[in-house]
């Protein structure tokens, strides 16, 4: 029985490896030359699609880079603008304090003189 077994076995075995050899020949014969021919056709086409890609790709880089560029420009000017305008701000302020403290101390200056006119008045008149 072990010695059936094993011819059987055997047998079986060469068979699977002589259909695996058949199967690995004929994909050699048949496919490779078939595989070849289709890549032959498809990567071309496949190569031109990727240098599109790769083109749009820089494109939109460059459309970015000058974006950001246009953008930093428009920041540096906006800056420099309201930097301008809060200069000018303070200028004003500054400006009307001084006219207030002006104004304040003419006024000051004319109840000093009415004052000391009235104070003089009156110790004349007494």
């Amino acid at each position: 029985m072990l010695k059936e077994f094993e011819e059987r076995r055997g047998d079986r075995e060469v068979e699977n490896l002589f259909s695996i050899l058949e199967k690995l020949t004929e994909i050699k014969d048949t496919q490779v030359d078939k595989i070849k021919k289709g890549s032959e056709t498809a990567l071309p086409v496949l190569n031109e699609k990727l240098d599109q890609a790769l083109q749009l790709c820089e494109e939109v880089e460059k459309n970015y880079l000058k974006v950001q560029q246009v953008c930093e420009q428009k920041r540096t000017e906006n800056h420099e603008k309201r930097q301008k305008e809060w200069d000018q701000f303070i200028d004003d302020m500054n400006f009307k304090c001084q006219r207030i403290d002006n104004a304040f101390e003419e006024k000051e200056e004319e109840l000093r003189d009415l004052y000391a006119d009235l104070n003089h008045k009156l110790n004349i008149t007494k």
